[in-house]
Formats: C-alpha cells, sequence, structure tokens
C-alpha cells in the first residue's frame, strides 16, 4: 500500500479547504530563501505570477536561476520578492505536503472499492477516496482519470507527468460501467489519448470472479499489450471486509487461482522474448492460493521482479521476504541470533497476518530455527472479510493474539508441572509495516497501548530477515 501524505490527506478529509499556497516548514541557513527572509510558517502563493498548486509546479516553474515569489508572510502581509541562485544550488525551502490546493477525489461508484468498506471512525487519511494524477506521479497512487479535465490533460503533457499509475481494471464498455460506475469511458479515453502523447503508465487491474475475469482479462490484456506505453500491469484479486455485503469469495480455490495464471503466462512469455521482463504480475496472493501446500516452490525468480517496484502493490514481497531470509542463513545472522536467544532462554514471537502462513513457517523450519522463532499468526477480525496481510492488522487484534498466546504459555506450563520459570520468555515483535510514520497501528492504538491492553511488552522490527533478527537478538540481550 502506497503512503499518502498525510498532511494534505487528513486536513481535505476533515473539510477544511487549503489555499493555493505552499507552507514552509523548513529554510536552509545561507540559502537564498534564507537570505530573502523566509521562515518556517510563510506562505509561497505564486512563482513567477503563476499559481503554486503542488511540488510538481514548484519542481517545474523553479528551475532557473531566478524566481519572482509571492509570498504571505508572518505577520499575514503580502508582496513579492526575487530571489536568485548559483548554477547547482538550491533555493533552501521545503514544503509541508505535496499538494497546495485541493485533492481531486474520486467521483466513481467501483463495487470493489476498499476504502467504502471501511468501518466509521478510522483517521480521515485512511477513508478519504482520493483520484489524483498528481499523486500517482508523486506517491505511486492508482488513479482512474475518469475526473480528468480538458485543463489537467494539457498540464500532463506540458509538464510531461510521466509514468502515471492508471487503475484499468477492463476494458469492456459494459463491464466498465458495470464496476466502475457511469463515469468509466471518460477514464478510458482519456488515458487512450495521453498514451497516444507519449505519457507512459503502470496500469492496475482488481480482479473480481465474475466480473472482469476469464476472457475480459484476457481482452484487457490484449488492449494494453498493444500500446506500448503501458510499461506493466500489475494483477491483484479482490480483497472486502465484513463491512459489505456484496462478496463472499475471491479465487479462493486453488484451481481458480491457477486459472488467472494460466491466463498471464502467454502474454508474460511473449513480454519475455520480445521485452526481456514478464509486464504483467500477479499479486503474490495468486501463488499462495495456487500453491497453499508448497508455495516457495512455485515462486517466480528474484530477477522476474526487476526492481521490485510492485512491491507496494503486493507484487513480490514473498520472493523479497524469501531471499532475505534465505540470506540471513547462509551469511551466519540467523546462527547469531538463535544463539543470542538461546542463551536468554527466550523465544522469539513474530506477530503476522495470516497470509504469511504458506512461506514463513517453511522458511523457520528449512533454517531449523523453530525452537528459538515462533511466527504468531493472526486472525484479521477488525476487518473481517478475506483480509489477512500482515500490514492491515490492527493494534486490538495484536494484543488480544499476544494476551492469548501468553495465556496458552502459562497452562503448558502448568499441565507439565514443571512451573513458567522453566519454559523459555516469550519476547513479542510485529513488523514496521504494520505503523505509520506517527506510530499508530490502523486502528488508532500505539504500540503502547498494545502492550498496556496485553500486558506484555510488544516490540516493533523490521519487515527485513536480516535486520529483525539482529534487532531482536539484541533485545533478548537486555535484562
Amino acid at each position: 500500500m502506497a503512503q499518502y501524505p498525510n498532511a494534505d490527506m487528513d486536513r481535505q478529509a476533515a473539510g477544511q479547504h487549503a489555499p493555493c499556497a505552499a507552507r514552509i516548514v523548513w529554510v536552509e541557513p545561507y540559502s537564498p530563501a534564507d537570505d530573502a527572509g523566509f521562515e518556517p510558517g510563510c506562505l509561497i502563493t505564486s512563482v513567477d505570477g503563476a499559481p503554486l498548486r503542488d511540488i510538481i509546479d514548484w519542481r517545474w516553474l523553479s528551475a532557473g536561476d531566478q524566481v519572482e515569489l509571492g509570498y504571505v508572510d508572518l505577520d499575514g502581509d503580502q508582496g513579492t520578492v526575487l530571489l536568485e541562485r548559483d548554477l547547482g544550488q538550491d533555493w533552501g525551502l521545503r514544503f509541508e505536503g505535496v499538494v497546495f490546493d485541493q485533492i481531486k477525489l474520486c467521483r466513481n461508484a467501483c463495487v470493489f472499492c476498499f476504502m467504502r468498506q471501511l468501518p466509521r471512525g478510522l483517521r480521515p487519511s485512511l477513508t478519504l477516496r482520493d483520484d489524483d494524477f498528481r499523486l500517482s506521479f508523486l506517491s505511486g497512487t492508482f488513479v482512474t482519470l475518469t475526473n480528468l479535465t480538458q485543463e489537467d490533460e494539457q498540464r500532463i503533457l506540458e509538464q510531461r507527468i510521466s509514468p502515471l499509475r492508471v487503475s484499468l481494471h477492463a476494458v469492456g464498455e459494459q463491464v466498465r460501467r458495470r464496476i466502475i460506475g457511469r463515469h468509466a469511458p471518460h477514464g478510458l479515453a482519456a488515458l487512450e489519448r495521453l498514451l497516444a502523447a507519449g505519457i507512459q503508465v503502470h496500469a492496475q487491474i482488481v480482479l473480481m470472479p465474475g466480473e472482469n475475469d476469464g476472457d475480459e482479462l484476457r481482452a484487457t490484456l490484449s488492449w494494453a499489450y498493444d500500446r506500448p506505453g503501458v510499461l506493466s500491469v500489475g494483477v491483484v484479486p479482490l480483497g472486502f471486509t465484513r463491512f459489505q455485503d456484496r462478496f463472499t469469495r475471491s479465487f479462493d480455490a486453488p484451481e481458480e487461482a491457477r486459472e488467472v495464471l494460466r491466463i498471464l503466462e502467454p502474454f508474460q512469455r511473449k513480454a519475455l522474448a520480445s521485452r526481456g521482463d514478464p509486464w504483467v504480475y500477479a499479486a503474490d496472493e495468486f501463488y499462495s492460493r495456487a500453491y497453499p501446500a508448497s508455495l516457495l516452490e512455485h515462486l517466480p525468480p528474484t530477477a522476474w521482479y526487476g526492481d521490485f517496484s510492485m512491491f507496494e502493490d503486493g507484487i513480490g514481497i514473498i520472493r523479497s521476504f524469501a531471499d532475505d531470509f534465505r540470506e540471513a542463513v547462509a551469511d551466519g545472522t540467523a546462527r547469531d541470533f538463535a544463539q543470542a536467544l538461546g542463551r536468554a532462554n527466550r523465544r522469539a514471537v513474530l506477530v503476522v497476518g495470516c497470509a504469511t502462513r504458506g512461506f514463513l513457517s517453511a522458511l523457520t523450519q528449512e533454517a531449523g530455527l523453530e525452537d528459538v522463532l515462533e511466527p504468531l499468526y493472526v486472525e484479521n477480525a477488525f476487518f473481517g472479510g478475506n483480509v489477512d496481510v500482515t500490514g492491515l492488522l490492527t493494534g486490538q487484534d495484536v494484543a488480544q493474539a499476544v494476551l492469548n498466546r501468553t495465556e496458552m504459555q502459562e497452562r503448558r506450563a502448568q499441565a507439565s508441572g514443571k512451573g513458567a520459570a522453566c519454559a523459555p520468555e516469550l519476547l513479542f515483535a510485529v513488523m514496521e509495516v504494520m505503523v505509520n510514520d506517527q506510530g499508530l497501528l490502523l486502528d488508532g492504538m500505539t504500540m503502547e497501548q498494545v502492550s498496556s491492553r496485553c500486558g506484555r511488552t510488544v516490540h516493533v522490527v523490521s519487515c527485513n530477515a536480516t535486520d529483525f533478527m539482529r534487532q531482536i537478538a539484541l533485545l533478548a540481550a537486555q535484562p
């Protein structure tokens, strides 16, 4: 999942309308901006007379060595000032967020929209439905282009805002209208024009059983493959929560998932032969559902994923994790990890989503770490549905799982008659993908609150196997 600029999203989701102005949050000492007297809190309203709508405008308009900035200072006084810089010198300004006017909101009625399936009471940035081509370019979010105006298109072409990430889903007119809504044709027409003008895109298809799979998926991939500007296509399965009543399944049976992989295969073979990369990528869920008992044997090779640019879309995460884990075994990190926990008579319990069940236990056993590393697979009771990835676990579900595991340890100790003192002490950890940059989980809980609720300290560790083994080893050495 891509990270949104929280200040922009929270402000607009709360109904606060932003002026077309960039708020300064930092000024580099001795820079042209510092020499002009700018301070954190001042607003930049224009560059060479043009309004400053976002960071793309700033980069485009301030590319020269002289700019005239419109401003509002800390006293509310307005004016303009001319700045000059030496060749290669930075202007010395950093701004709050990346969008300085109104974020463009979604006007679609997508039947699969995950945000429309969320419960009330979550942070505004989690429920604001943006459809902004600027965030697509800057932050990697996917847009449908259905709200694109002629002015927007002209700007994309003029400033070469490329590549974009575009939600494609289907090309059949009736299918698009059914799953996206009445504005669906506008989005596809806009995409055609942008591609014809040289704009490149990474496309995504959210695949739904009986809606846009089968022959419609083949037609959509054929359409995209015939357009060189479509650099890649990611196919991800429908995700749904318990807060809806339309969906109950999503390629759950192994044969259903394998059929999707079979449809992608001829396009991948053709792309590998002509382009050197697979071009169309299946999300990790398709492999884990297709091969539940032998996932690691059926994953595509590391080279398949290139620079892992689709990581945020759930494509290549398992391959990357498996590679990192095996590297930690090969370089001795896993051995040192096991020895550190053994000396301390501790057992690491890694709290993860059920989506990792198909590979984490296998990797742990393969490395011989069963005695010191225990995956604790947590059902996502908060969201329900088929939500099972680690990154969408909430604090309350983590706290309950840790509490249950602790009580199980105590019952086992009593049943054995040896007492809890003989059993390894449990050291609980969650991966940092579950926590945002403010230290909050999706339900708004902090890790301190999670620890307080379950009565055990729960640590945050890296998602990288080498790093989290080293971090846990250091924690285990502490008294």
